[in-house]
């Protein structure tokens, strides 16, 4: 990039594309055989590999035709909504939302969210936002997650912004969250709300914390000009939390985590990361329930106390489903034990403890924050 590119569009390496970018970024995305190929096996995963090469010239001729007449972010994302709905009705039996109308459609928050899913997390929130009448959000993602071009487009087409956590050199980390700090501070001064997690990567236990680091990158890039505190009010930051029944990925996060306890370290595979999103896609997740807390105000003169003010109103918002309760050994009848019980027998015996924990941990959680204001009332 250019030293003029960095001057008219510093934030180029990072940001969504834009509508005079859809169509070239389109062109090629049909060219990719990876993307092509991806397509030809899920649509056909028992299709030989020879085969599936074969396939590539009708492949790309439909997929040319599906985004043919794509020439903006918008209609890019009602293609996507056209598949949400069908996701939605096929994969959930319910989903319900609370706490939006505390929201002003006029205003761009920042949503800070816990995080279960790769995709379905911004995607459920976006979809309420589309209900509401308010604009999708700008949604915040790994590099980690962009190692194949054909994702990294995708992403970016559907307004999704680079997290550059692969940078391992102090001084370029310290650009790249500058970078990152200003980029979330301009979506939404110019009216473009933002999603991001509270923590790098999924709470894989059902534990949700927000990392002060986090809050700290949030504010690089105004501790020249304003107290923490007055950034906290500048960015309208709203948390969220995003409880699923059934997390499609709940038997390969406890086998993870039982592998980590085993051996100390756990190494994914090469397409694990992909995988995990199409499983959290296609999955059954039975009701989902989002929940939107509170704008922040206040007088939060620390990174901790705005964390400790988020994991409050995102633990006080989860839903807690018939999973969650009978894995907490709190069943609300003979049936959901029964049903959870069937959960655990997806993986061996020294995964169940690990299942278990990830749906239990939430009930434990909502129960000691009221447990706190309880006490906080009481004194």
């Amino acid at each position: 990039m250019s030293a003029q590119d960095l001057t008219t569009d510093p934030f180029q390496s990072i940001r969504p594309y834009r509508d005079s970018e859809v169509s070239e970024v389109l062109s090629r995305m049909v060219r990719d055989n990876e993307l092509v190929d991806v397509i030809t096996h899920y649509q056909f995963p028992r299709l030989p590999k020879f085969l599936r090469r074969l396939l590539r010239p009708v492949i790309r001729i439909a997929l040319a035709a599906k985004v043919g007449e794509i020439e903006s972010i918008t209609s890019f994302q009602m293609m996507v909504a056209g598949y949400m709905t069908k996701m939605i009705s096929r994969t959930t039996t319910k989903l319900s939302c609370s706490g939006i109308d505390r929201l002003d459609p006029q205003e761009a928050y920042l949503f800070v969210s816990n995080h279960r899913d790769i995709a379905m997390d911004p995607a459920f929130v976006n979809w309420a936002l589309y209900q509401y009448g308010m604009n999708t959000v700008r949604i915040a993602i790994g590099d980690n997650l962009l190692r194949k071009p054909y994702v990294s487009d995708l992403m970016r087409l559907n307004k999704s912004f680079i997290v550059k956590r692969s940078l391992k050199a102090p001084r370029e980390m310290m650009a790249a969250m500058t970078q990152l700090s200003e980029y979330i501070d301009h979506s939404v001064q110019t009216g473009h709300s933002v999603w991001i997690a509270q923590r790098e990567g999924r709470s894989k236990d059902g534990n949700d914390k927000t990392d002060p680091t986090l809050l700290k990158m949030f504010y690089m890039s105004h501790r020249k000009q304003r107290s923490f505190a007055e950034m906290v009010e500048r960015l309208n930051i709203v948390p969220v939390s995003i409880s699923y029944e059934l997390d499609p990925c709940d038997a390969v996060k406890a086998r993870e985590l039982a592998a980590k306890a085993k051996d100390g370290a756990y190494q994914k595979a090469e397409f694990e990361d992909i995988d995990s999103i199409v499983r959290g896609i296609t999955g059954n997740k039975g009701h989902v329930h989002v929940d939107f807390g509170e704008p922040i105000r206040g007088q939060f003169e620390t990174p901790e106390a705005l964390a400790a003010e988020i994991d409050r109103q995102i633990l006080g918002g989860y839903y807690l489903h018939a999973t969650h309760l009978a894995a907490a050994d709190r069943p609300e009848s003979d049936e959901s034990k029964k049903v959870f019980s069937q959960r655990l027998d997806q993986v061996d015996d020294d995964a169940k403890v690990f299942l278990k924990a990830m749906y239990a941990n939430p009930v434990f959680n909502r129960e000691r924050i009221e447990g706190q204001l309880k006490d906080e009332t009481n004194a």
